[in-house]
C-alpha cells in the first residue's frame, strides 16, 4: 500500500524544489497531494495539476483568517486520511500542524527554512517558531547550522530532528545555452568588461554587500577595466550601498533588481563573491551551490550550509567576516594563481555533486517518510 503525504505550502509560486519533489518522489511508494496556502499565484497549482497531483489552494487575509483556513485544511486532512502532512514555511507549518493533530495524521513534519532571523529581528516569531517545533513529530533542517539552532537555541530534541540539505538538478548550472549567454552579455556588459565579479544578494545588511564595494574598489586599481555585477540589487539597505557604490568610477557597475535566468548569470561572472556577516545569517544559501556547480571560482564567508561543506583553498577561498581587504586578497589571488583557480573550481564542482545532487535529497526524504510510518 501507498504511503500517502500531503505537503503544506505557503505563500509560493515558482518553486523548483517542489516541482522537483513531485517530478522525482518514487510515484509506486508514495501517493503525494498539496495544499497551496495563500499562493503567490498558480504556476506550481498549473505544474502540479498537469502531473495529475491533487491540489487544493486555503485563501485567507491575515491572522483572523487562520482559524476558518486551519478548519478547511482540517476537513481536507480528515477527508483525505494521510499518512504524513509535511509542512513548509511559517504560515502553512502553523495552520497544517494545527490541522493535522486534530484530524489525528500521526507523522507531522516540517521543514525548517530560516535560521536566526526571529531570534534576532523578529522574536515573537520565536513563539511560533517553538510552536511548531512542539506539534511536529518530526522537524527537517536544511543545514547543520539550522540543525544547531533548533537545539541550542529552541531545545528540540535531537532524535527530532533530520538533516536533509536541499537538492539540486545540478545540470541545470553546469549546461547553458549558448546564445542565451550571449544575450546575458549583450544585455549586461556590452562593452566586454573583464574581469567581472558577480553578486546575487539582496540589498540587507546582513549580506555584506558593503564589504564587496570597497574590495571592488581597490580591485580596480590593478584591473582598471573590471566590472560589479549586483543581481537581486534591492532591499533595506541600499541607500549606504548606493552611497558607496557612487565612490565607482561610472560604468564600473551595474545592479540588476532582477534576473529570471539565475543560472545563465553565473557564466557572466569570473569570480563569484557571496559575504553574509555571521555564521547564521543564512539558513542554507543556496547559491554557495549554485555558483560551484556553474564552476565559478568563489569568495565566500562561512554561513548557512556552506561550514558543512566549503574548505578554504580547497573548493572556495573562506574570507572572514565583514573584511574588504580580505575579500580584495582573495579575489586577487585567483586571478595571480593558475593552479588555485583550476582546483576550486574542479574541487567546487566535485563537492556539490557528492552533496547536492537531487536525487539525494530525494532518498533523504523517502528514507524519513518510510522510517517515521514504519
Amino acid at each position: 500500500m501507498k504511503t500517502k503525504i500531503v505537503y503544506i505550502v505557503s505563500e509560493i509560486g515558482r518553486a523548483l524544489a517542489f516541482e522537483w519533489v513531485a517530478s522525482e518522489l518514487n510515484r509506486e511508494r508514495f501517493e503525494l497531494s498539496f495544499v497551496l496556502v495563500n499562493p503567490v499565484n498558480d504556476t506550481l497549482e498549473t505544474f502540479l495539476r498537469s502531473k495529475n497531483i491533487p491540489v487544493l489552494i486555503v485563501s485567507g487575509t491575515g491572522k483572523k483568517s487562520w482559524p476558518g483556513m486551519c478548519w478547511r485544511v482540517y476537513k481536507y486532512l480528515r477527508q483525505t486520511k494521510p499518512d504524513i502532512v509535511h509542512c513548509h514555511l511559517q504560515q502553512a507549518s502553523f495552520i497544517g500542524l494545527f490541522a493535522a493533530k486534530f484530524a489525528g495524521v500521526k507523522v507531522r513534519i516540517h521543514t525548517r527554512h530560516h535560521s536566526s532571523f526571529h531570534h534576532i529581528y523578529f522574536p515573537k516569531g520565536v513563539w511560533w517558531d517553538k510552536l511548531n517545533n512542539r506539534m511536529s513529530t518530526h522537524v527537517v533542517a536544511i543545514s547543520g547550522l539550522v540543525k544547531r539552532i533548533l537545539m541550542e537555541w529552541e531545545g528540540v530534541a535531537a532524535n527530532k530532528i533530520t538533516l536533509v540539505p536541499h537538492g539540486f538538478l545540478l545540470t541545470e548550472f553546469e549546461q547553458r545555452d549558448e546564445a542565451q549567454i550571449a544575450s546575458l552579455k549583450a544585455k549586461y556588459n556590452p562593452a566586454d568588461k573583464r574581469p567581472v565579479i558577480g553578486v546575487i544578494s539582496r540589498f540587507i545588511e546582513l549580506k555584506g554587500v558593503q564589504y564587496i564595494i570597497p574590495a571592488f574598489k581597490e580591485l580596480l586599481n590593478k584591473y582598471p577595466d573590471a566590472l560589479l555585477l549586483l543581481f537581486n540589487a534591492q532591499g533595506d539597505y541600499a541607500t549606504d550601498i548606493d552611497n558607496l557604490l557612487q565612490e565607482l568610477p561610472t560604468g564600473s557597475y551595474r545592479k540588476i533588481h532582477f534576473e529570471p535566468d539565475v543560472a545563465s548569470v553565473y557564466k557572466l561572472m569570473d569570480v563569484f563573491v557571496h559575504v553574509p556577516i555571521g555564521d547564521h545569517y543564512e539558513a542554507f544559501g543556496q547559491i554557495y551551490v549554485e555558483a560551484l556547480a556553474a564552476g565559478v571560482p568563489s569568495v565566500f564567508t562561512l554561513s548557512g550550509i556552506a561550514p558543512d561543506f566549503i574548505r578554504d583553498g580547497e573548493n572556495a577561498i573562506v574570507v572572514p567576516y565583514k573584511n574588504d581587504k580580505a575579500i580584495y586578497k582573495a579575489i586577487n589571488s585567483i586571478f595571480e594563481d593558475d593552479v588555485l583557480r583550476s582546483k576550486i573550481v574542479s574541487k567546487g564542482m566535485e563537492s556539490v555533486k557528492q552533496k547536492f545532487a537531487l536525487h539525494e535529497m530525494i532518498a533523504n526524504l523517502e528514507k524519513l517518510y518510510d522510517k517515521a510510518v514504519h
